[in-house]
């Protein structure tokens, strides 16, 4: 298998940084093409700027970590001896991390232990939050992330399809999520992006509910679904509201203000803007509607191996779109007690603007 380590050294390098240490987890997975559990056995690996990388790796995973032709040494430990003589070990084949130095850390993945760990190996070294700067490397995807990603959404919508034309009144959000997980195996889900939220009624007015077992869907309820499936490591994300058969002339207004801001969403996002004015033009227009009381969220995230993952499409979020970037265009606007819509696609930015990857229709849908 081949690797490079090149955009890890680039980043190394424009943000001064000696090294960076690696846990499973999706930056792994990117740069390695394998990914392994996080457990209770410490799986690192530090790139240094300058010299070889190492690895610390529990014995039971060598044959494992093999595939991967890692190009540095590899210091393996055993459930009975523990690993701090492997981090040791490690420490002491890398002199040039001895002194004063800076260690990028994953920090929103990394474990307290893992951390500890590398802090007796490296007594004299700063360790830093560079979970965002090793996630940039991950901000592009390639044609074939896109393709993945496409792949997992044609499967998603599928589902979702076929789950609908077996949704009536009277069934329980938990017997329709039944459904969908069914449903999405079926259609060939490797697995699911996150557990789905199925939420009906007043439920579909927390932005991120859980299906409950006794409550039976009527008419007139909202019925949202936020859900997607796992096809090779990349997530779908999707989220549509129908409403259970029929709808009333305010929560039909409710549903299509969330439809222009979705709409307009995909209108302003293109390579050269940034984050901020594309979340700034779809806040905009719910802040226009009657509606404006009942916005909760910003307009979307990254999506790709991490269901949310950079780009953050929010204000105040300078960062520039570039074609290769992949994130949900998805507002949303919550009557709590009553009613919710969120209405969510996932796109990827081009040359000459955007590619919506979702197809699926956003017109108001009456079912049951």
């Amino acid at each position: 298998m081949k690797y490079s380590l090149k955009p890890v050294y680039s980043a190394l390098d424009k943000h001064n940084l000696d090294a960076v240490a690696f846990v499973p987890g999706s930056n792994f997975r990117r740069l390695f093409g394998r990914d392994f559990h996080l457990m209770e056995r410490p799986l690192v690996i530090i790139i240094p700027a300058r010299g070889e990388p190492v690895a610390i790796v529990p014995n039971l995973e060598m044959a494992s970590f093999s595939l991967i032709g890692f190009k540095g040494e590899v210091f393996d430990w055993r459930d009975e001896d523990g690993y701090e003589s492997a981090f040791q070990s490690a420490a002491a084949a890398m002199p040039q991390l001895r002194g004063v130095v800076k260690i990028g850390l994953e920090a929103q993945r990394m474990r307290v232990f893992e951390q500890m760990a590398l802090a007796k190996a490296f007594p004299s070294a700063e360790f830093t939050d560079a979970h965002a700067i090793i996630s940039s490397t991950r901000l592009i995807k390639t044609e074939d992330e896109i393709a993945k990603l496409k792949r997992a959404i044609e499967i998603s919508e599928a589902a979702l399809e076929a789950t609908l034309q077996e949704v009536k009144e009277g069934q329980s959000e938990k017997q329709i999520e039944a459904i969908l997980l069914k449903q999405l195996f079926a259609h060939g889900a490797d697995g699911l992006s996150f557990d789905p939220i199925v939420a009906a009624g007043d439920n579909s007015a927390q932005p991120h509910a859980s299906a409950r077992h006794d409550y039976r869907i009527k008419k007139g309820d909202a019925l949202l679904i936020d859900f997607g499936a796992s096809w090779q490591g990349y997530n779908a994300d999707i989220t549509r509201t129908f409403f259970i058969g029929e709808v009333s002339d305010f929560d039909r207004a409710f549903y299509d203000s969330v439809l222009a801001a979705n709409e307009r969403g995909k209108q302003v996002a293109r390579s050269g803007v940034t984050a901020h004015q594309v979340d700034d033009a779809v806040q905009i227009v719910l802040e226009n509607s009657q509606f404006s009381e009942f916005r909760r969220h910003k307009t979307g995230h990254g999506l790709g191996l991490d269901v949310h993952e950079a780009p953050q499409i929010m204000r105040s979020n300078t960062q520039i779109l570039e074609p290769g970037m992949v994130f949900t265009i998805e507002p949303g606007l919550y009557r709590t007690g009553e009613c919710g819509v969120r209405i969510e696609d996932d796109v990827v930015v081009t040359e000459n603007g955007i590619e919506c990857l979702t197809g699926f229709p956003r017109q108001l849908r009456i079912i049951g």
